[in-house]
């Protein structure tokens, strides 16, 4: 079976152009501007109509067989290319082909219905355009902004606010938190949720009775859960991207740009700067501060602070650098 990317609007190289340009990337190439591509796939994959990349050199054999009718491509192995196929030549062909898959991408727009099988409180304020699902159950001191999409068997509420242009897939819960504008929420997240919190003594609870903030353009992935705070807010800031299976937990706050793969977990109170990736499975103690820039490899502790710029692994995580000699060492000694 062979799954392709589809665009039912035929893309133009001067709309292909146009998008790099406004993304500081110069593509260069003998394309004319009319020339058009009906969707993007992989090299072993594509047709004449088809527009593809090449970033592996493991994909050599790919690359000279490739039937696609142009390539984002290194200007040093545009040479390898099928003369019948068109280089694009880029600085960075996985970063331009990252942006242009936003451009063939069917995007999900608003049908501007709401179901008469959802269940609207009377004190929300919704704006227009937006689509509701059936089953949807949307409480109280609400307001849900244009071209919002909330698919179904949704419970949002009481207090969310949610951007415009934002998308909440379907068996989502949502509680005490606002959410930006062109936000993903992937199915089965949990947003807002009262934190794990108590006396270890006595297992009194405490009573969480902050939000979540999610800043825009922000992509939480599914059955991921952000705990709501204590006092004030847990905040992901904007442009971040967290993947699936991942747990925050209360007053956590993480700096704009950040990545966070999945099956990590951050314990309350952590303070993480701005453009940080955390890789998949990694667990990062509470009351902690890991500073910009910070690269957190993946099944690895962090239980001290981590400063600006630095690369981490291991358990306790320490200098990536120092984690090879010590792991080099021990196989050694097996």
């Amino acid at each position: 079976m062979r799954l392709v990317l589809k665009n039912f609007n035929k893309i133009t190289y001067f709309d292909i152009r146009h998008l790099l340009i406004s993304n500081n990337i110069k593509p260069v190439s003998d394309l004319k501007d009319n020339d058009y591509f009906t969707s993007l796939n992989s090299l072993n994959n594509a047709s004449e109509s088809e527009l593809t990349f090449f970033t592996n050199k493991s994909q050599f054999k790919n690359l000279e067989e490739t039937k696609a009718k142009a390539c984002l491509i290194n200007k040093n192995y545009s040479k390898y290319l099928p003369s019948k196929t068109e280089p694009i030549l880029v600085e960075s062909p996985y970063n331009s082909f990252a942006i242009l898959s936003n451009l063939f991408e069917f995007n999900i727009k608003s049908n501007g219905i709401i179901s008469n099988y959802s269940i609207i409180n009377d004190k929300t304020i919704l704006n227009k355009n937006i689509q509701i699902d059936s089953f949807v159950d949307i409480g109280e001191n609400c307001k849900i902004n244009e071209n919002v999409i909330i698919q179904s068997n949704c419970k949002i509420g009481p207090n969310v606010v949610i951007g415009s242009n934002s998308i909440v897939y379907s068996n989502s819960n949502l509680q005490d938190c606002i959410i930006g504008s062109d936000c993903v929420l992937k199915s089965g997240v949990v947003i807002g949720g009262t934190g794990f919190g108590f006396d270890p003594k006595s297992k009194v609870k405490i009573n969480h009775i902050g939000n979540v903030i999610i800043g825009d353009k922000c992509n939480i992935g599914s059955n991921t859960t952000i705990d709501r705070a204590v006092f004030d807010s847990t905040i992901i800031s904007k442009n971040s991207f967290i993947d699936n299976l991942v747990q925050i937990a209360h007053n956590v706050i993480i700096g704009e740009g950040c990545i966070i793969a999945a099956q990590s977990g951050i314990a309350g109170s952590t303070v993480i700067g701005d453009n940080v990736i955390i890789g998949g499975q990694s667990g990062i103690s509470g009351h902690l501060t890991i500073g910009d820039n910070v690269k957190i490899a993946a099944k690895s502790g962090v239980t001290k602070n981590i400063k600006d710029n630095s690369i981490v692994a291991g358990f306790p995580a320490i200098d990536i650098k120092k984690w090879k000699i010590s792991t080099i060492k021990l196989n050694k000694m097996k």
